[in-house]
């Protein structure tokens, strides 16, 4: 299955590019993640529960990104086991770029297979959940990026 989508965030780029690189901001962002450390270079290791139509699975696996362009865009790629729930791997080209109000506008193409007792959930189930993963992945990412952007420059300095 395939999906696209944009996210106009009111941060500069290389604040967003800095959050699309942070374990915290990462785990933060990604629904239902219990578990994700590791850096960039090395790539991150996740855990991952959730449930997909009646099917309840905790996902292990790992992340990587690839065709880094500094502050401009990555690929990153997944692949997670579910264990009898089957498995689920995938992979996104995330860009940014300059909007004309400061802000920055990503712009994300994902890919996503599944297999196993999930692959027998069929396509409409399946579709629309990994389109609700996805558009919250991108709104808990855009909240933690905008959330640290409003208290580290509009609230008061502690007295």
């Amino acid at each position: 299955m395939e999906m696209s989508g944009e996210r106009v965030i009111n941060a500069p780029r290389a604040e967003v590019w800095a959050h699309l690189n942070s374990a915290e901001t990462l785990r933060a962002s990604v629904p239902g993640c219990e578990e994700l450390s590791g850096s960039p270079e090395e790539g991150f290791e996740a855990v991952v529960k959730q449930k997909v139509g009646p099917v309840k699975a905790t996902f292990k696996g790992g992340v990587t990104l690839s065709d880094v362009v500094e502050g401009e865009s990555y690929k990153i790629s997944g692949e997670g086991k579910g264990g009898v729930a089957g498995f689920a791997k995938g992979g996104a080209d995330v860009t940014l770029a300059d909007t004309d109000d400061g802000g920055t506008r990503l712009t994300y193409e994902v890919e996503a297979k599944v297999g196993g007792k999930i692959a027998q959930l069929g396509s409409r189930l399946i579709n629309g959940f990994a389109r609700k993963m996805a558009d919250q992945f991108f709104e808990n990412f855009q909240a933690q990026v905008e959330g640290t952007a409003e208290s580290a420059e509009d609230e008061p300095a502690p007295a």
